[in-house]
């Protein structure tokens, strides 16, 4: 049965008896802060007002508070960081370093710095040269992060600064070499100048920058003037070439001259050993000659007299002898002797013998006429 029916004893939910109109607001919400007030142990206020809130509601948000302030202020630092800690805005001079680290928050604030990791700063620029030449230089700059603090406080913009620095020691150093020296063989000398006047530059600066390694990917000249820089490289590398040709050359031809030389220097030695001792060898044969002369005057005469026709007749093919008393002359065709056919072949034997036999005829002539003209 409903309850504003006949005979529904006149109940409302609300409880309101007896009123048939809506329920009161402000009733519902008395009651439930009455509710809320006994839960926690509170005690209501007189006069049936709106109760305040109890003791234990105020330690549950002190407590809640409490928890959510600590669970703010915790964080972790890996091994490549380091925390730089700012309380009320003044840095403190300990570093945080790895690991669960907690710092109070709205007093102490964490800027984590990553002091490992290896950063480039690449850097291009028209340098002026000793020699008044204009070279396009492009550079490197590997950079680590060596003071997190002075990185994060000493300088405004710490890599702006880096990108000024390397400008200023990459022209104080490309000014004080020549065009020469920044394009060819010079890079590597350069390179190691700049690394060490830009750190010299940061250090004073206080950037907490360490500079790594600079290295040059580029020097040349301006685009303009390619063409006529590309003909000067051409014409050196011609020279080049040719120095290294003659100096090939060279080295070919001067041991082959010293060599001749030193032949030449020895082959003269030889010759005046050799007359040396050849007119050694004339001088004593002479002495043991003379000697022999002395002894047997005839003898030694006749001897040297068949020897010197021995000589002669070795080198002609054709002898004429005059024997003494007589009228007729001797012909003897050597000549025709030393041809060889294929019925007679003159030997060398054979031509000795004759010539043994024409010095016995001679000696023959000679002993007779000498006995003639003795017994005349």
């Amino acid at each position: 049965m409903a309850w504003n029916e006949s005979g529904g004893d006149d109940k409302d939910p609300w409880g309101n008896r007896g009123n048939q109109g809506p329920p009161d607001l402000d009733e519902a919400i008395r009651k439930l802060q009455s509710q809320l007030s006994g839960l926690f142990g509170g005690k209501g206020s007189s006069g049936g007002g709106v109760k305040g809130p109890s003791q234990g509601m105020i330690w549950l948000g002190v407590i809640v508070a409490a928890t959510l302030y600590f669970i703010g202020g915790i964080y972790q630092i890996d091994e490549q960081e380091r925390g730089v800690v700012f309380r009320f805005g003044e840095v403190q001079p300990d570093l945080k370093t790895a690991g669960l680290k907690w710092n109070p928050l709205f007093i102490d604030r964490v800027e984590k710095v990553n002091v490992t990791q290896v950063q480039s700063h690449n850097h291009q620029a028209l340098m002026l040269t000793k020699d008044e030449n204009i070279v396009d230089v492009s550079l490197t700059v590997q950079w680590v992060i060596d003071d997190a603090a002075a990185f994060l406080v000493q300088v405004r913009e710490p890599r702006k600064s880096l990108s000024q620095a390397t400008e200023s020691a990459l022209r104080h150093v490309a000014g004080s070499a020549t065009m020469n020296e920044v394009i060819t063989d010079g890079r590597e000398a350069i390179a190691i100048e700049v690394q060490e006047r830009l750190q010299r530059y940061l250090k004073s600066y206080g950037t907490g920058i360490q500079i790594t390694k600079v290295n040059i990917d580029r020097s040349a000249p301006p685009v303009q003037v390619q063409d006529a820089f590309n003909d000067v490289q051409k014409a050196k590398e011609d020279r080049q070439r040719f120095e290294n040709q003659a100096i090939a050359y060279a080295q070919q031809v001067v041991p082959e001259a010293r060599g001749r030389a030193q032949r030449q220097i020895e082959e003269a030695q030889a010759y005046r050993d050799r007359v040396i001792a050849r007119s050694d060898g004339e001088a004593q044969r002479f002495e043991k000659l003379l000697t022999e002369y002395q002894r047997a005057p005839e003898v030694t005469r006749d001897r040297l007299y068949l020897d010197a026709l021995e000589k002669v007749f070795k080198n002609s093919s054709k002898v004429m002898v005059d024997v003494e008393g007589g009228n007729n002359m001797m012909y003897l065709p050597l000549d025709k002797m030393a041809q060889r056919t294929p019925e007679v072949a003159l030997d060398r034997d054979v031509v000795r013998a004759a010539v043994e036999e024409l010095r016995r005829e001679l000696t023959n002539n000679r002993t007779t006429s000498s006995r003639g003209r003795a017994n005349n």
